[in-house]
């Protein structure tokens, strides 16, 4: 497979992973072996590995499932989050907010029916670590955790690329127009309560109230930074 070259400084750990995939037989779609499989063959400890999935699902090379493993992703020709970061320059936030009220109510409803205990498990610590965050950059990335885990809790792997494409448009998206008027999420902040109403709905194994739930919770977000969607 070919990636484009990275303008980053190169860390000797990751490029040592991106070797091994590049050099593999690997398509889009293949799953790489296991931790610990990969901590032997590549002769790095399991902290520097899991360094280096990080900096390559951040990239776009590859996206993980909590508990089936980690996958390479499709360039599609050519380089995908390539592609996708280009979209994304050319997305406003209201059409990328738009788009997800589109997607991730569906993807709700499916994880509703197939979410396994880890993955409700998953969800939880994501929403705790929401409201423990005491910077929005903590926040968000935990809230991103949060949706990840729902996509992933549709037991549906194509469902999860899906997720995972609208996530890097999302990141590319200029949201330099939205201006936070705090430094951190209040106690208040209404989406504390949405992720209650969205997780429990799911846990309940109540597709139409987990579909409703994302909904309103995604509206909710839309109409805090654009008025009314």
């Amino acid at each position: 497979m070919q990636y484009s070259e990275r303008s980053l400084k190169a860390d000797p750990v990751v490029e040592k992973l991106r070797g091994f995939i590049q050099e593999g037989d690997y398509t889009g779609g293949d799953r790489l072996p296991a931790e610990r499989d990969l901590t032997v063959r590549l002769e790095m400890s399991r902290t520097e590995l899991r360094k280096a999935l990080d900096a390559l699902e951040r990239e776009g090379m590859i996206w993980r499932h909590v508990g089936k493993g980690t996958f390479v992703s499709d360039p599609c020709e050519g380089n995908a989050p390539d592609a996708l970061v280009q979209l994304g320059r050319n997305l406003t936030p209201f059409r990328m907010m738009r788009a997800r009220l589109v997607i991730e109510p569906a993807i709700a409803r499916e994880a509703a029916i197939n979410a396994s205990g880890t993955d409700l498990s998953n969800m939880q610590r994501a929403m705790e670590r929401t409201r423990s965050a005491t910077t929005w950059a903590e926040y968000e990335e935990q809230d991103d955790q949060l949706h990840r885990h729902i996509a992933e809790a549709s037991d549906n792997l194509l469902l999860v690329s899906l997720f995972e494409h609208l996530n890097h448009v999302r990141r590319a998206v200029a949201w330099g127009s939205v201006v936070r008027a705090t430094t951190r999420p209040a106690a208040s902040h209404t989406s504390f309560s949405e992720h209650d109403s969205l997780v429990q709905a799911i846990a309940s194994r109540a597709p139409d109230a987990a579909h409703d739930a994302m909904r309103m919770h995604l509206r909710s977000v839309s109409d805090r930074l654009f008025g009314e969607a």
